[in-house]
Parts: C-alpha cells; sequence; structure tokens
C-alpha cells in the first residue's frame, strides 16, 4: 500500500472519528484466506489494526484485521501469470492475507523516510500508555428499563459491539446495548458480505410504555424481548440474538509470595476430595422399652402346663402320654439312684 496523504475524516460524530489514530491509507488488493480472489479496497492503518472501506468516501468499515496476531511478513517472489496474484504475504495466527504489493527483497530508506517511520511508531507507542487497561463502563440509561432484559444485552460501547460480534461469529450476530444518548438503545448486528458489514438499530422507549425500533416504518413492541423477536422474524432467523457463554475455572488458584525473594507466584490449590457425611447413630425402637413394659421372658414350663381336658385334643396326649421310651429311661435313672444311696449306707 503506498503511502498516501491523510485525509480529512467525517464529522467529529462520524463511523471514523471513532477509530484509532489513521497513520496510513490509500488502495490496497487484499485476498484472505478463504477467499478466491483479490479485492481492491481503501485501507486505513489505525493504531494496530487494518481498516477495509469499498472506497475512500465510505463512512462504515467492511472488514477489520487486528495485527495483534501478528506473525511474519514476507515478499512473495512467485510469478504468476494471474493479475491478481500477491506479491506480500502477511502471516498471522489465524491464517495469511496475500495482498497485491512488491517489495524489493533490499530496500533502502531515504533519511526523510526513517523519520516518518520514527514518528509513527512513536505515535502507536504514545497512544498504548495513555491507553487505559480497562475500558471506561457506558454511561448508565437515564430511563428505567420495562421489564426483563434479554440475554444478549451487552453493556458495551458501539465499537466493543462490532468487536464482540466479529470475534464470536458462532455465538450470534445480533447484540443490545445502550445508547450514546444514555437515553435510548441500541441493536448492532453483523452479517457477511465479502467481509463484515454492521448495522446499528436505535430502540427508543415510548411515554405509553414499551419500546419502538426507529426504522423508516417504525416498529411498536411491548417489551425488549419483542425487540429482538421482531428483529428475528423480520430477517426469516437471518439475525441471531448473541449469547456468549463465559468459560468457568476448573481449579482454584491463588497467588502468594516467596519469603526468600519476595516473588509472587500463582499456585493452584489440591484438589481433595470433599469429606464424608457423619455416619447415622443406630436405629432405635419408636417406643423404648421400660422393665415394666417388658414383656417376661417365655417360660419352657408352659408346654408341661395342664391343657383344658378335651378327648380329641392331640396336644393333651403328646404332653401327658409320655413315649415308652421315655418311660423306660425315667424307670432306669429311678433304679441308680436307689443303688447309689444304698451303698452310701
Amino acid at each position: 500500500m503506498a503511502a498516501a496523504p491523510i485525509r480529512q475524516r467525517s464529522g467529529p460524530g462520524g463511523p471514523r472519528a471513532q477509530l484509532p489514530p489513521c497513520y496510513y491509507e490509500g488502495y490496497l488488493e487484499k485476498r484472505g484466506p478463504k477467499e478466491k480472489a483479490s479485492r481492491r479496497l481503501w485501507t486505513c492503518l489505525c493504531g494496530n489494526s487494518l481498516y477495509f472501506f469499498n472506497n475512500a468516501k465510505d463512512a462504515h468499515y467492511v472488514e477489520r484485521l487486528d495485527l495483534g496476531g501478528f506473525v511474519s511478513l514476507k515478499d512473495d517472489c512467485s510469478r504468476d501469470r494471474n493479475l491478481e496474484a500477491a506479491r506480500l504475504i502477511l502471516r498471522m495466527k489465524d491464517g495469511e492475507t496475500k495482498l497485491t504489493l512488491n517489495v524489493p527483497s533490499c530496500l533502502t530508506l531515504l533519511p526523510g523516510q526513517l523519520q516518518m517511520l520514527r514518528e509513527v511508531v512513536d505515535k502507536e507507542r504514545s497512544r498504548r500508555r495513555t491507553r487505559t487497561p480497562t475500558r471506561a463502563p457506558p454511561s448508565p440509561l437515564s430511563v428505567p428499563l420495562v421489564g426483563e432484559i434479554p440475554p444478549c444485552f451487552r453493556p458495551v460501547s458501539r465499537t466493543e459491539a462490532e468487536v464482540l460480534l466479529e470475534r464470536h461469529p458462532d455465538c450470534g450476530n445480533m447484540l443490545l446495548r445502550p445508547g450514546r444518548d444514555g437515553c435510548s438503545l441500541a441493536v448492532t448486528t453483523r452479517q457477511d458480505l465479502n467481509g463484515s458489514v454492521f448495522r446499528h438499530y436505535r430502540v427508543t422507549q415510548r411515554d405509553q410504555g414499551g419500546y419502538v425500533i426507529d426504522v423508516e416504518n417504525p416498529i411498536p413492541c411491548a417489551d425488549l424481548h419483542e425487540v429482538i423477536d421482531a428483529l428475528v422474524e423480520k430477517t426469516a432467523g437471518t439475525l441471531q440474538p448473541f449469547l456468549l457463554e463465559e468459560p468457568y475455572e476448573e481449579n482454584i488458584t491463588y497467588v502468594s509470595a516467596n519469603d526468600e525473594n519476595g516473588e509472587r507466584i500463582l499456585h493452584t490449590a489440591p484438589s481433595s476430595p470433599l469429606p464424608r457425611a457423619p455416619a447415622l447413630p443406630p436405629k432405635q425402637d419408636r417406643w423404648p422399652s421400660s422393665p415394666l413394659s417388658r414383656s417376661p421372658a417365655p417360660d419352657r414350663r408352659i408346654l408341661t402346663s395342664p391343657v383344658p381336658a378335651s378327648p380329641t385334643n392331640p396336644m393333651r396326649r403328646l404332653i401327658l402320654s409320655p413315649s415308652p421310651l421315655t418311660q423306660t429311661l425315667n424307670e432306669e435313672l429311678k433304679m441308680k439312684l436307689e443303688k447309689r444311696r444304698a451303698s452310701q449306707e
């Protein structure tokens, strides 16, 4: 991409005014990893990203290439009859992008060109130093929201919404966010048409209740859920709510300082099984027994107790009529006892 003078951007509130400082811009032929042919796009190097526009007058960019995943940049010296053949290969972590730009293997820059590069590097370093590590939260809505908030609501700005939708295309392509004026809402959508195409729709709250989507033919909605459902229905399901599942940690970690050198180290807490539940006490009778209520032990002599006289009662015959063997044993025992007494006398 040949260096071109920085053109005057659109008004102070224009979309390009929200981009980082622009260092270089000009036409560039680009072929992405999934593209079969190169496209001639107006390209702006803003901050640490390349923003691609259909032409120099467009206010909305159609694609953005974050250079944070830069791996290498090399000249493609291969010769091809195809005029769209790229001469420069920009290798990123997620793939290669081919650019139609010839870079000689041996390049000597003039002192003025070297000074321009130093100024660009200094500007970018200064921008990164002044940039706060945490983004400022958006201004809260001055009008309270009516009804339940849809899960696709994100408290982000317009630029942050575009980045979210572009980084997570599998999580949906439409999210609800606060409006810039703090009194309204907005819906940001992303679709693919030779690159990312973003659209923003204003959603205002009506005095009589509910919301309305501010388009050419306003769409009234009872609540915010109906706003999302209306956009899904109008686009035949092409637009889907953005639902980003945040990952959770699987282990407990903590930071501690070394007593010897003071170095802080991240530790992982040991995973131990959960403690066993205490054993239940032995089950007791519902009604405790007492000496008074305890039933007496059965008396074995009850078998020899008299049985009601009944000639037909077999139990009476079993108990009162001993067997011949029993009588013989009793007689022998009686005789032995009598002999022992006689010998003792």
